[in-house]
């Protein structure tokens, strides 16, 4: 069985930054995944898109409200996603979660496009 694990998650003031990983372990080693992307919900609020990265040739899109100050980047060796996010802001908070996908078939924002999850990292910009 494959997980996804989350960590990196905290507290911080606004305008600091924080590094999230995403670390894939158990039977499957990631090779797979078409992409891996990143996703958040804050209490009350439905889960939204933060940025997503193409395993193969790494390239990344970003939802418009996280564009600029997060940045996604993957290291297959280790089979670690990570989010680098910097300027955060009250409205970054929430549960961040990574996700990973066999097939980008709902474009790589969509959270039906994604088969594995991870449990959720707690972000608190306060």
């Amino acid at each position: 069985e494959v997980q996804l694990v989350e960590s990196g998650g905290g507290s911080v003031q606004p305008g600091g930054s924080m590094t999230l990983s995403c670390a894939v372990s158990g039977n499957g080693d990631g090779s797979g995944y078409r992409c891996s992307g990143w996703f958040r919900q804050a209490p009350g609020q439905e889960r939204e898109a933060v940025a997503a990265i193409y395993s193969g040739d790494g390239s990344a899109i970003y939802s418009d409200s996280v564009k600029g100050r997060f940045t996604i980047s993957q290291d297959n060796a280790k089979k670690t996603v990570y989010l680098q996010m910097n300027s955060l802001e009250f409205e970054d908070s929430g549960l961040y979660y990574c996700a990973a996908a066999t097939r980008n078939r709902f474009g790589a924002l969509s959270s039906s496009t994604y088969s594995e999850w991870g449990q959720g990292t707690q972000v608190t910009v306060s």
